[in-house]
């Protein structure tokens, strides 16, 4: 008889632990909860002046089509565009429907290489984000692509001895922090008002002095590359965002590598439960140890698709070697 009845229970098991899943709380609906509380603490209590506390539940959704060089980036066709179905199936846990996305849809995709580079053009540079975008689950256009690394200082990331000899982009507000020793963006600067464009030379890996920084009006650059976000129904309610690393010849407009890839975050134990920094992602990071993807995560790619003159020489630094 007891045979029969554990014969029983572990018919039922997977139908039980099937009920649990399709009836936990997603990443999507226990960040919009915790909104909702946040924003009712700060319509009833008094928040003291400086007190940020509130800045988070003020976040909109990232706007794709804001800027020019939005618009830009996701006016471009690719040789390998995403499916109109993305192969969610109704009931997948977040886990499942990433592991999905990163086996059908994720990776490295290079059409075209080009030896012997000399320099690249940064289409879209990006906004550094703050910690409150970083735990919002909408607030950030493409949390897989971005680094707050590239955004601060992108141009150590690209030019050096065996990587470019220069970097060019379009004109940004700088602001220095006599802290970090490092520029980065200043939000209240009319950015429409900044004209032409930053080339950056001569950093010789050592000594962050040596970097120099012109302003052009025209860019020299035959290559440049640029970034858009991944908009799909249901990534987001599942704590999953994805982003494209786009390179392109720039007369042609020709795309020569994408990199496509998801991240995925929701269960860290904080106020919305989403910390983009620390997300599971794929493509994943394979250099440096697998350190964080914050060290030279563009150049990981690009450097593939637009190989400098020194560019096995630059690869055996990216992966530690002698």
């Amino acid at each position: 008889m007891r045979s029969r009845w554990s014969i029983f229970v572990m018919g039922l098991l997977p139908i039980v632990l099937s009920a649990c899943e399709s009836t936990a709380e997603t990443p999507g609906e226990r960040f919009q909860k915790a909104i909702e509380q946040e924003a009712k603490y700060c319509a009833t209590h008094k928040i003291e002046r400086g007190n940020t506390r509130c800045d988070i539940t003020k976040l909109k959704p990232a706007d794709p089509l804001a800027t020019e060089e939005g618009r830009f980036a996701h006016s471009i066709t690719i040789p390998n565009p995403l499916p109109d179905d993305s192969g969610y199936k109704s009931g997948m846990t977040p886990e499942q429907y990433f592991d999905h996305l990163c086996k059908t849809e994720a990776g490295e995709f290079i059409y075209k290489t080009v030896e012997n580079v000399e320099g690249l053009y940064m289409m879209r540079p990006r906004k550094e984000a703050t910690d409150y975008e970083l735990q919002h689950l909408y607030a950030l256009e493409d949390p897989y692509g971005h680094t707050n690394g590239e955004a601060t200082t992108g141009e150590y990331k690209f030019v050096s001895p065996n990587r470019y000899s220069y970097l060019e982009r379009p004109t940004q507000p700088p602001r220095y922090n006599a802290i970090t020793h490092r520029f980065a963006w200043e939000d209240k600067t009319d950015q429409q008002k900044l004209e032409g464009y930053e080339r950056f030379t001569g950093y010789d890996s050592r000594h962050l002095e040596s970097m120099k920084k012109e302003s052009v009006k025209q860019v020299q650059s035959r290559y440049g590359f640029t970034w858009r976000g991944i908009t799909r129904p249901h990534d987001r309610e599942l704590g999953i965002a994805g982003g494209e690393l786009l390179v392109l010849n720039l007369e042609t407009k020709e795309v020569l590598g994408v990199r496509r890839g998801y991240i995925r975050s929701g269960n860290i134990r904080n106020l919305t439960g989403i910390w983009w920094l620390t997300g599971q992602a794929c493509p994943a990071y394979g250099y440096r140890n697998g350190r964080n993807k914050d060290f030279d995560f563009s150049y990981w790619f690009i450097g593939k698709v637009l190989k400098s003159k020194h560019y096995e020489q630059s690869f055996k630094e990216l992966t530690n070697a002698n």
